[in-house]
């Protein structure tokens, strides 16, 4: 998701038990995956908040 940042992914897991897809946002670095937030998928577009909030957390993690 290069609108969060570099080497920023989604993963969606479909959950047909409770027919829920989630998703959740990580991002690979050398020596760590970091899971950085993930929500249940209503609709297409990712929510501003939640972009902003993955941005942030990265931004923390990362020291700036």
């Amino acid at each position: 998701m290069p609108g969060i940042g570099r080497r920023v992914h989604e993963l969606r897991v479909n959950d047909d038990v409770t027919d829920v897809t989630w998703r959740i946002v990580y991002r690979i670095d050398p020596e760590a995956i970091l899971v950085v937030h993930w929500w249940a998928k209503k609709t297409q577009k990712t929510a501003r908040r939640g972009i902003d909030l993955c941005q942030r957390r990265l931004r923390q993690y990362d020291g700036r």
